[in-house]
């Protein structure tokens, strides 16, 4: 639902970015198998890099077919896993209610939207709740507390980032490893961290005329939609400060053959990430458009 989570690919050798590709493609594949061919529409690179993860160490099984991405041309891509049908399910039910949140915060012709995508999406979460009953309290839970702040204009940045980081952290709860499941709790609550202000300093602008909430708003007292120097600087240190503390959980378990796409997108690619969303090229092809 943000994809600000990106691999930066250009950077990776050819083997790695072809296996971050079957592996973007066999999360594509397990949605439709699990949730149906409506759950597709949700895949972005934050998922992936969800689904990496919570990869273990067994060998991966790679199969070849067309889908609509390619119908001319068989494509590799991972077949079935634990750890993708844990991704897959995980995703179709935070952007569900994500979308709902949506709805919730617009008036109903900005809701419309949500509104039509929240539908399409309905029997896919309910296929998944079924599957993660625990993820999906455990989010409807974390986005009420986060709406609480919300309509309270709560003054703290921190507090709401908490929530939503909280809320990541909880996807690591599925898996039966018990010391990997803590260091990814850590990762994970950092990541979320990271990309609820990234979001939020993304949508800056558009927040502040719309009157939405936004953290950054009431946590420097802002007068317009733009941050200025000093303020910017500190929530630089900030993000950096989730950064590598999501690193310093990264360090403490072996990703094997999944290292070099994880360290390009903790070390490089967060940052990069961060500093265009603050210079306002996101979103003009710096780094690809931000994935809805």
């Amino acid at each position: 639902m943000f994809g600000y989570v990106l691999p930066l690919l250009g950077g990776l050798p050819q083997e790695e970015s072809e296996r971050f590709r079957q592996i973007y493609c066999g999360l594509c594949h397990t949605l439709k198998r699990r949730c149906g061919n409506a759950s597709r529409m949700i895949l972005n690179y934050d998922f992936t890099f969800l689904a990496i993860l919570l990869s273990g160490e067994e060998k991966p099984r790679y199969g070849r077919s067309r889908c609509p991405a390619s119908p001319f041309h068989e494509r590799a891509y991972q077949e079935q896993s634990g750890a993708l049908d844990l991704a897959a399910d995980e995703s179709v039910i935070l952007a569900y209610w994500q979308l709902r949140d949506g709805v919730a915060d617009h008036r109903l012709w900005g809701g419309l939207k949500y509104r039509a995508a929240a539908a399409a999406l309905l029997p896919a979460y309910r296929r998944a709740a079924r599957f993660r009953p625990e993820f999906d309290r455990e989010t409807q839970r974390s986005l009420s507390r986060l709406a609480e702040l919300e309509r309270g204009n709560c003054p703290s940045m921190d507090q709401a980032a908490d929530t939503f980081a909280q809320l990541l952290a909880a996807a690591a709860d599925g898996l039966t490893e018990e010391r990997k499941r803590r260091v990814l709790r850590q990762l994970l609550y950092h990541l979320g961290r990271w990309i609820y202000l990234v979001d939020a300093a993304d949508d800056l602008k558009e927040d502040f005329q719309s009157g939405n909430y936004n953290p950054l708003i009431p946590r420097f007292s802002l007068r317009e939609g733009a941050l200025d120097e000093p303020s910017r600087k500190e929530f630089t240190a900030t993000l950096d400060h989730s950064v590598h503390m999501i690193a310093t959980a990264y360090e403490l378990w072996d990703f094997g053959d999944w290292s070099t796409i994880l360290e390009t997108t903790i070390y490089t690619g967060l940052f990069q990430v961060g500093k265009a969303v603050l210079d306002g090229e996101f979103h003009t092809g710096f780094l690809g458009k931000k994935e809805r």
